[in-house]
């Protein structure tokens, strides 16, 4: 759906449900739902909100570790897997 034509007023919403419901399932889109002509909320399937919240994490990710570069908080490649091996030698000696 594009989203110039995914516009609808909450009257349609609530006339066509099932219908743009399913047509958002097979589609895979977002709806932007109008109420007195400015828009109030957005109606999407599940696979699309499930990619956004992924791609928002993903971003959040990102912004943090350009952070912890910004304040140097690193470690080299060498120190990583040293520290990740230390630690793995760790767990296998706990008693299970």
């Amino acid at each position: 759906m594009k989203l110039s034509t995914s516009v609808k007023p909450i009257s349609y919403l609530k006339a066509h449900a099932s219908r743009l419901i399913r047509d958002l399932s097979e589609h895979q889109g977002t709806l932007v739902v109008t109420h007195n002509g400015h828009a109030k909320a957005v109606l999407q399937d599940i696979h699309t909100f499930e990619q956004t919240q992924e791609r928002l994490a993903l971003l959040k990710i990102l912004t943090l570790s350009q952070q912890n570069v910004r304040r140097g908080k690193v470690k080299s490649l060498d120190a990583a897997f040293a520290s990740l091996e230390q630690r793995i030698r760790g767990l296998k000696n706990e008693p299970s």
